[in-house]
Parts: structure tokens; C-alpha cells; sequence
């Protein structure tokens, strides 16, 4: 048996026997299985867990991590796809010796190491969620972030190939997870290292400069201070004085928003003032303005530069006096001063954790890390991580087959995943594969599936699909698809309809096609010539319908056979023109479309008679101006009787497409007829052109205002 390495004698020194022997075990079946392995630099593979374990002992994780790391990397070279390894299996193989505990941290670990990122177009905010819900034990995620410590200081061993990917995932995921923790050792060493693989140039420059200057920022700090000793003492204030150094990845970024070199940058470091101070937030800002005073009668203040983080604090309760002062010609110095409260809050408390520069936040992310941190700081139990609840409960991770990653509701399916990837794979779904295995469309996911959709070009959506899938993205465009198939077999049924009627010599009027849809229990026309398209409708029972002579006794008393004489007859008596009824040929014009209690006029034209324009159609000012000469004056009669009238409206509206079916029953409620219905898309607002038979614009009118007062309307507008 080989010997155990004095680095793991050191952390084990202090564990309970049965930890420690715990620990050791973990330890040997992690060096029986990488004792073929090596490093880039030749060096046995079995350095690299020793190391994360040195880095986690730092942290405060004992022997519970310590022995999950050892087992994890015991098991990432079994098989190709780490994600293979689920947790049963992991648990079968090692229940006899080690807590279900320690396997679940395993789990979650070998869950993480099998995340393949994608390069471009990397969604970063979507990997740190898929991070964290493999991390329902928080110590995953933690033992995680030391790992990746321990690459990023041995980059140099490892292929050159594999740095950039490197690179990117510590600065993208693991560095706004070290922040929002405040592991800011951490985070910062993780941030240096970004800078010194990723502008190697640059960094050596800062940090040669940084270790050129150390001494004289030493002197210059106890020079500055010195002066001011007696005046604090005297003033019976105690403190307590930081040099800060800023870290080079920070003086980088000042670099770069300043675009200055490193000789003009000026807050490469701070002097801080903590004082002592009674909990009592008048005396603190007394005491701080009373040390500013001190300083700024001493070196003379930039004021341009006075940041007041006391009288009023940041949004983050962050709380601090920072000036800039002139301590000799060419030097100029930061100066910090808050007490005792205030500079724990600012490294420990909320204000430390508030938000991360160029991270987006996310709201269950963040309360879930600053859970952990809290019981981090308070010097708890570390066994209370595992009382944390997990999040994202109501979030999925799967993974396309090229390594694409997609987040869905809980509960998604196949088909779900297929409307995802985009609407044209989802209405030919008709199966999938989840990590190899052949599934049904119903099949549903969970976090880390390998998903490949199968299509099918003569698959089409059914109303059944609605019970399948869960996100509203997939049950908006199967409704969208359905319609669209509905407006098809429509179009069809319609022009059945009337070449029929046509070779039966039947004319009716929108009465009896209210009748029609009201006999067969549709809500639409739209439905009921689908229904006809589809041959849910027996052409020859609405032929016995309507040629019945007893009709009259199934029909409204309004209806009536009309034929091509009574309909002439019947239009000319609804307006009066030039003072004459009946005996002037006209039309309604297209481009206005009027409809009874218009304020409308009379256009000669040359070919079709007169034609009758509203007053505020687009082409009246045109026609008035430039042909006075054919304007005929025109008035609706008090009673047109029972005629109706075609109208066009664009409701505009938000929702999805269930608020369709909400503005026809509102138009329903009224004197109205639906001809025809279309619903667009565009830019996630629905444009629906609606064809209406109205018997008056005071009708309309009532029907345009109750549209408006739904709430998901934006606008309606008559065409």
C-alpha cells in the first residue's frame, strides 16, 4: 500500500477517526484508479485532486467534500460521457463504504464535468442556472469552484487547444459565482489568472510594475499617515488603517475604461480609515466627516472626486466617504473612510454581493447563492448546506445533439423541446431520441438529456398536442398551426358552399348563414365552412334546410329566400340621391366600404354608375378637389329595413391566440355577422382582420368600443 501524501496527513490531522479513515478510503480508490494517469507536465494525475482538496480545507469544507472530490475523479475516467454515471449506479458501487450524502455530491459533480459549452453564441446566464441546479447540494457547486482554481493556476500543463475554452468558462461562469458567494480570494486569484492567459502581455506589465513600486507604496503609506496620528489621537479617534492594492485584473480594467497607462492610473491603491464607532448612525457619519476633515486640512482634496456613500448610501447599503487627495506634485492618493459596520457590510454583508459589472441577474440564482453565503459567513455547521433548498424547480436543461443548450418549464416533452428548436420542427415532430433511446412526442425531460427530434413531413398538429406540451411557446404555435389548418379546410368548404347553392339556384343572405351556424352549433362562419371542408357537414341536409317551404317555422321570422330581383330592389332604397329614390344605379365603394348613418357623398364614375364614398375616406379629398363637377350629394333614408353591411377592422392585440376566441364572442354579442377572420403574427403582438356585416355604424361603433375595453386590445381600427 502506498504511502498517504503529506499534504492529505495535514488535513486529516484535525477529523474524527472514522473521518479520517473515511477520507483515506476515498483517497485509495481514487489513486488505484488514476495511477495510469498523467498530467501535461508528466506528472501523476493524482496531483490534481490533492490540490482542489487543498483548496476546498481553505475554504472550511471538511471531510464530507474532501472525500466526494477523491470520488469523483475516481470515476471521470470510466466511461466517455461522464453524464453516463447516474446516481444509482454511483450508489450501488460505493453504498457499502460512503454516505448517500457524499454520492449525491458526486453525482452533482460528475453532472457538471459533462457539460460541453458552446462557444459561440454562449448563453452564459443559462449555464451558471444549469451549473446551480446540478448543485441542490451547495458543496458541489463550492468544491467546484476550487477545482476550477486549480486548473486555471496548472493552465500551463494543459494542451494549448483547451486554454481558450478554459479561459472563457472561468470569466463567464465560474468568476459571477465566486462574487455573488463572496469568495472574493477566490474570485480575485480567478480574475488575475483570466488576465494572465487572456492578455499575457498586459499582465506581465502590471504585475512588474506592481512589484517595482511595492516598496515605495509602503514608504508613501507611512509617510501620509504619519501627520495625521497625533491629530486623530488627540481627537480621541481610533481606527484602524488599510493599504489596499488593487488586484491587476482590476487595474486592467481601469486601463481600459480610462485608456491611461499604468503611471496615470490613479487609484492603484487605496488608504482606508476604519473607525471605531458606537452603533449609532448619527455619531458614524460624525466620526467619518470628522476624519475627512483631519485628512483634508492636511492634503488638499480633489472635490470633483468626493464620492458621499454616508449621507446617502448606494441602492446595494453600501456605505463609505471616499476622497481624492493631493499628498505631493504628481501623487495623488485615494483615501476610504467608513467604521467598523460599514466596512464589514461592504466585504461581507449585502452590499458585497449586490451585482457583478456585465453579468445579467437572475432572481433564483441569487437568493439561492446568497442562502449559502450566509451560512458560509455565520460560521455554521457546514451540514446546513444541505438545508438549502434547491432551485429552479420549475426549469429543465437538455442539451441538443451538437451540445446546443435549451431551457424549458418542468414537465416539457419531446414535443416542447421540437417547438424550441423552431416551429417548423415542431409541427413535423412525430418522435424523438433521448440519449439514444427511441421516444414518443409525449416523453417528457429532465435536466442533462441528449435530445435528437425525428420528423415526419406528412405529420401535422391535432388538438390533442395541446395536452402534451407545457410551454406557451409550443401551445402558440400549435394553436397558430390549427387555425391555419382551420382557414384552409374554410377556404375549401366556402367555395363547396356556394357552388352548391349556385347549382341549386339557393341565394341566402347573412340571416339564414346565421341560422345555418346556429342549426349545426358553431360559433364562427370561419367553423362552419371549415366543417364543411372536412365533410362534417352533409351538403344535402343544408340543401333540405334551406329548400324547406316550412323553413319559415325553423328560421328567424327575419329571414327569407331572396332572390336576385328583391336584392337590387332592396339596396336601392337605402339612400336618397339628388332628391330621388330608386332610379340612380349605384355602388358602395371598396376602398372606404360605408355602412348606414355614414356621413357619406356621391361620385360619378364613368363606367359603374355612381359610387358612395364615406366622407373621411382616404380618396374624398382627392375626388372633391380635383372632379367637383361628378360630387353628388347623397343621405341615407331613416329606415333602410333589414339590410347589412360590409365592414373590414384590424384589432391589434396582445396574449396569445385564446384571446382570439374572447373578441369573437364579444362581436358576437352584437348586431354583427363574421364573413371572414385572419390572425397574424408580428413581433409578439397578434394583427387580426376581421370582416364584419353590421345593419349600422352605430352598431359598429358599439362593437368597436367594447373591443377596446379588453384589456389585451391595443387598438382597433376601421379599414
Amino acid at each position: 500500500m502506498t504511502m498517504t501524501p503529506e499534504l492529505l496527513k495535514n488535513i486529516i490531522r484535525n477529523y474524527s477517526e472514522e473521518d479520517a479513515a473515511m477520507v483515506t478510503r476515498a483517497y485509495r480508490i481514487a489513486e488505484s484508479e488514476l495511477r495510469d494517469r498523467e498530467r501535461g507536465n508528466n506528472r501523476p494525475f493524482i496531483e490534481h485532486p490533492l490540490g482542489v482538496v487543498s483548496i476546498i480545507s481553505e475554504m472550511g469544507l471538511m471531510a464530507d467534500s474532501v472525500t466526494a472530490v477523491f470520488l469523483h475523479e475516481a470515476n471521470r475516467f470510466k466511461v466517455e460521457n461522464p453524464s453516463e454515471l447516474n446516481r444509482t449506479v454511483l450508489f450501488n458501487s460505493f453504498k457499502s463504504d460512503f454516505p448517500k450524502e457524499i454520492v449525491d455530491i458526486v453525482a452533482g459533480l460528475n453532472n457538471i464535468a459533462s457539460i460541453k459549452l458552446q462557444e459561440t453564441n454562449l448563453d452564459a446566464e443559462r449555464y451558471r442556472k444549469l451549473i446551480v441546479s446540478y448543485s441542490s447540494d451547495p458543496r458541489v457547486i463550492l468544491i467546484k469552484l476550487a477545482d476550477r482554481v486549480e486548473v486555471m493556476r496548472n493552465l500551463d500543463i494543459l494542451p494549448a487547444s483547451k486554454h481558450k475554452s478554459k479561459i472563457m468558462e472561468s470569466m463567464l461562469l465560474y468568476i459571477p459565482l465566486a462574487h455573488q458567494l463572496g469568495l472574493y480570494r477566490i474570485k480575485s486569484e480567478l480574475e488575475d489568472l483570466f488576465l494572465k492567459y487572456a492578455e499575457p502581455e498586459q499582465y506581465r506589465a502590471i504585475t512588474n510594475s506592481l512589484k517595482a513600486t511595492e516598496r515605495d507604496r509602503n514608504l508613501l503609506v507611512s509617510r501620509f499617515v504619519n501627520p495625521l496620528k497625533d491629530k486623530l489621537s488627540r481627537n480621541g479617534i481610533e481606527y484602524t488603517l488599510k493599504a489596499r492594492t488593487k488586484s491587476a485584473y482590476s487595474i486592467w480594467k481601469k486601463m481600459q475604461s480610462q485608456k491611461v497607462p499604468f503611471e496615470k492610473t490613479h487609484d492603484v491603491f487605496a488608504i482606508r480609515f476604519i473607525i471605531e464607532s458606537p452603533p449609532d448612525r448619527e455619531k458614524e457619519q460624525e466620526l467619518c466627516w470628522q476624519v475627512y476633515s483631519l485628512v483634508t486640512e492636511k492634503y488638499q482634496p480633489d472635490t470633483s472626486r468626493l464620492r458621499d456613500w454616508i449621507t446617502v448610501p448606494k441602492e446595494n447599503g453600501y456605505e463609505s466617504l471616499h476622497t481624492t487627495v493631493q499628498y505631493r506634485e504628481g501623487v495623488t492618493i485615494e483615501v476610504q473612510i467608513r467604521t467598523v459596520r460599514m466596512d464589514y457590510e461592504a466585504e461581507h454583508g449585502h452590499a458585497s454581493h449586490w451585482s457583478y459589472k456585465g453579468v445579467k441577474s437572475e432572481s433564483g440564482i441569487s437568493s439561492w447563492l446568497d442562502r449559502v453565503r450566509i451560512i458560509m459567513q455565520d460560521g455554521n455547521d457546514l451540514q446546513q448546506y444541505t438545508q438549502v433548498s434547491p432551485i429552479l424547480l420549475n426549469e429543465i436543461f437538455v442539451f441538443t445533439p451538437t451540445g446546443d443548450l435549451r431551457q424549458l418549464p418542468e414537465g416539457a416533452t419531446v414535443l416542447d423541446f421540437a417547438f424550441d428548436i423552431h416551429t417548423n420542427l415542431g409541427v413535423k415532430c412525430s418522435g424523438g431520441r433521448i440519449n439514444g433511446k427511441m421516444v414518443s412526442i409525449k416523453e417528457k425531460l429532465k435536466t442533462g438529456d441528449v435530445v435528437e427530434i425525428i420528423s415526419n413531413k406528412n405529420q401535422k398538429p391535432t388538438s390533442d398536442w395541446l395536452n402534451i406540451v407545457v410551454s406557451s411557446k409550443a401551445r402558440s404555435k400549435i394553436k397558430q398551426k390549427l387555425k391555419e389548418e382551420e382557414n384552409k379546410r374554410a377556404s375549401i368548404g366556402k367555395e363547396i358552399f356556394e357552388r352548391r347553392l349556385k347549382n341549386w339556384k339557393i341565394e341566402v343572405n347573412d340571416e339564414i348563414l346565421h341560422a345555418l351556424i346556429k342549426k349545426y352549433k358553431y360559433r364562427t362562419l370561419n367553423e362552419f365552412y371549415s366543417a364543411i371542408g372536412d365533410d362534417s357537414i352533409n351538403m344535402v341536409e343544408v340543401k333540405e334546410f334551406l329548400s324547406d317551404d316550412k323553413r319559415q317555422e325553423k328560421l328567424p321570422d327575419t329571414i327569407e329566400k331572396v332572390s336576385k330581383s328583391s336584392t337590387k330592389e332592396e339596396s336601392s332604397d337605402y339612400l336618397v340621391i339628388d332628391g330621388k329614390l330608386g332610379n340612380v344605379d349605384y355602388r358602395m365603394a371598396k376602398c372606404c366600404n360605408p355602412i348606414f348613418g355614414d356621413e357619406v357623398f356621391g361620385f360619378v364614375t364613368i363606367r359603374e354608375g355612381i359610387k358612395i364614398h364615406r366622407i373621411s375616406c382616404p380618396n374624398a379629398a382627392r375626388l372633391i378637389e380635383s372632379y367637383p363637377y361628378r360630387i353628388q350629394r347623397v343621405k341615407w333614408r331613416e329606415n333602410v329595413g333589414k339590410g347589412s353591411f360590409q365592414v373590414t377592422l384590424r384589432i391589434m392585440s396582445y396574449g396569445d391566440f385564446a384571446t382570439t376566441n374572447n373578441i369573437i364572442t364579444t362581436v358576437n354579442l352584437f348586431k354583427a355577422s363574421i364573413r371572414s377572420f385572419n390572425v397574424n403574427e408580428k413581433r409578439g403582438e397578434f394583427e387580426i382582420m376581421m370582416q364584419l356585416y353590421v345593419p349600422s355604424n352605430l352598431e359598429l361603433d358599439k362593437i368597436i368600443a367594447s373591443l377596446k375595453k379588453l384589456g389585451y386590445v391595443r387598438q382597433v381600427t376601421r379599414l
